[in-house]
């Protein structure tokens, strides 16, 4: 992976924010459903949730000698519950270590009338295995909704992208769900395996409840997320992993899923069928 950034607009971001002042005062939303309409698409330049589109990204490090690779993939499945009145959109959200799932979660999204995107909870599952890499069972420990346990709404993604404002994510005490970011640069060049992209927004993240969980989200206009940086250090620098989208795929169709389904099927009676009548003429 190579990476290209803005020097201008990373010394802008370094001027505003010092990693001590990143977390002062997270704005948070002043949530209305008046402020929503039916069949808003999700269509903010940094964050479009195209309906039928799966992505992919991966990133490699190296724990005790260990080559780890990391991934998750991002699906968007259409319609999802209604929270505080409001129709939501499901993103889900997969993530892997070395091919083993450890988190599969379902995400709410909304865009209001102003082109704000918020996020309304998430259903998360969590796979826990021992240390030979038994599953042990899951839990849905960080899963909350807007309006569960006095669980308010955030914004994913705002319109305000000025650099050094910090807004919460979401503000789920509650539930252990208290993210927030703070628009950290824009305007960078970003170039990984899959491609350059240019104009590309920076966005730091962090969370109270676990001071050393910092990272880096980098998204393209148009495109979305591209790439996360984790596990920075307190001077936001030296990420243990980068984790880049490695490729965009369309997911099937419902339709085309249960037309697979009945193609397969029906091909498996025949080749039954077939297998037990050659062994009859033997």
């Amino acid at each position: 992976m190579k990476m290209k950034l803005s020097y201008c607009c990373l010394l802008l971001g370094f001027v505003i924010m010092s990693p001590g002042s990143l977390s002062a005062m997270p704005f948070l939303p002043d949530f209305s459903a008046s402020t929503f309409s039916p069949n808003v698409p999700i269509n903010h330049t940094y964050f479009p949730v195209s309906t039928g589109i799966s992505r992919t990204y991966e990133g490699r490090r190296e724990e005790d000698g260990v080559k780890i690779t990391e991934g998750f993939t991002l699906s968007n499945l259409g319609l999802g519950p209604t929270i505080l009145g409001v129709q939501t959109t499901i993103q889900r959200d997969r993530s892997f270590e070395n091919g083993v799932i450890l988190e599969d979660t379902f995400d709410y999204y909304a865009q209001d009338t102003s082109g704000n995107v918020w996020y309304f909870g998430e259903d998360v599952t969590n796979f826990v295995y021992d240390d030979d890499g038994n599953l042990l069972g899951t839990n849905s420990s960080s899963s909350w909704r807007g309006g569960v346990n006095n669980a308010r709404p955030g914004f994913i993604m705002p319109t305000d992208l000025t650099p050094g404002f910090n807004y919460r994510q979401e503000f789920a005490p509650l539930d252990q769900a208290v993210d927030e970011a703070t628009i950290f640069s824009l305007g960078n060049t970003v170039s990984l395996r899959i491609g350059e992209f240019s104009n590309v927004l920076q966005i730091f993240e962090e969370n109270e409840l676990e001071p050393d969980a910092r990272e880096f989200k980098y998204y393209a206009p148009g495109v979305g997320l591209i790439l996360v940086e984790e596990g920075l250090s307190p001077s936001l620098t030296n990420p243990e992993i980068g984790v880049e989208l490695v490729s965009t795929v369309p997911e099937p169709s419902a339709v085309l899923l249960l037309g697979s389904g009945l193609i397969g099927i029906v091909a498996w009676r025949y080749r039954t069928g077939h297998r037990s009548s050659h062994k009859t003429q033997c």
